[in-house]
């Protein structure tokens, strides 16, 4: 099924609240739906700007739209194949991540359960290569399912084929565009394997018994106490990635800050946590405008109420900037600019 609406607000569609339209919003529920779509727009030889979206976690609108916004309401969670020791499951892209995750643990499948509480639709996380707490969604991919825009052809593309890296995909990149995500395919395990040390994970479970669900709760609590509610107060959750630095870099920096934290990457690289640079900036709590740095995670950015894109980018530029000038490291957004 389609549905097609014009002059569409985007303002449920955004989790920065942003009160923009889009010229002409389609969202359909199976991949024939979009593949119909896409052989119509050519028969037609629409040129108007295409952009398919999910929840809208990741992105900031700075205006109107003027083309037309696609979104999947392909649904579904199924076991296409299994063994002793894992199973594999194929998730519709419309699928919220979140309610894939609440369905993994109650089923008894291991992997997901870090990632909890975590924004957005399935065909997104495949993208993003979204990740939290020490695990990443690249781990748990084996097979992305796609429409070509350009022909319409279903493609499966595997997971050493999509150049996952941190917050990374060849979908952001080389493939920016040409594909639309219908189905992603998980490996989940169904033995116990956790992982609980990274930040306070560990120290959030204490005195707990170690379960699929005692985890999820854990992390969902975590991010509670520390992000912002999108729905009371806009947020696209983590603004910035965290930057990955040679190791000479690092060790200059330590000497000037003995306890700055640190995760280490390789021999070479060590990755430093973003929202302590710019904590140390001094921007937790502060505005610029109608936009903020939220007062109890310096990694996000807040629309006070009103704010428009150009603000928020004119406040990520100025902490871009302060933190180029005390540490010489160039942070970069996660979120994508439209």
């Amino acid at each position: 099924m389609i549905h097609q609406y014009t002059d569409y607000s985007l303002l449920p569609h955004n989790t920065f609240g942003m009160d923009v339209k889009a010229a002409s919003f389609i969202e359909y529920t199976s991949e024939d739906d979009l593949r119909r779509l896409l052989d119509e727009r050519r028969r037609m030889q629409a040129a108007d700007p295409l952009l398919p979206i999910g929840g809208g976690s990741n992105l900031l609108f700075s205006g109107d739209f003027c083309g037309t916004v696609l979104h999947s309401a392909i649904r579904g969670i199924d076991v296409v194949r299994e063994d002793d020791r894992f199973v594999w499951v194929k998730a519709g892209a419309g699928e919220v991540w979140d309610d894939f995750v609440a369905c993994c643990v109650s089923r008894g499948w291991y992997g997901a359960e870090n990632l909890s509480a975590i924004p957005g639709e399935v065909g997104a996380s495949a993208v993003q290569n979204i990740g939290a707490y020490g695990a990443e969604v690249k781990d748990l991919i084996t097979e992305v399912e796609a429409v070509e825009v350009s022909t319409s052809e279903v493609v499966h593309i595997q997971a050493d084929e999509c150049r996952y890296a941190y917050r990374q995909s060849i979908f952001k990149n080389d493939w920016k565009g040409r594909f639309i995500i219908t189905y992603v395919t998980y490996r989940l395990g169904k033995s116990p394997e956790f992982h609980i040390d990274y930040g306070n994970l560990c120290a959030e479970l204490e005195g707990k018994p170690l379960t699929l669900s005692t985890v999820r709760e854990a992390v969902r609590r975590i991010r509670d106490s520390k992000l912002p509610d999108p729905r009371k107060q806009g947020n696209a959750g983590s603004f910035f990635m965290n930057p990955v630095v040679e190791r000479s870099h690092f060790e200059q920096l330590r000497a000037l800050y003995p306890s700055m934290p640190f995760y280490e990457v390789d021999a070479a690289h060590v990755k430093i946590p973003a929202g302590w640079m710019i904590d140390q900036c001094g921007w937790k709590g502060r505005s610029l405008g109608r936009a903020g740095v939220h007062d109890k995670q310096a990694l996000v950015l807040v629309n006070r109420g009103g704010a428009t894109g150009a603000e928020v980018m004119a406040l990520a530029k100025a902490v871009q900037a302060d933190v180029k000038a005390r540490f010489g490291i160039d942070i970069h957004p996660e979120v994508n600019y439209i």
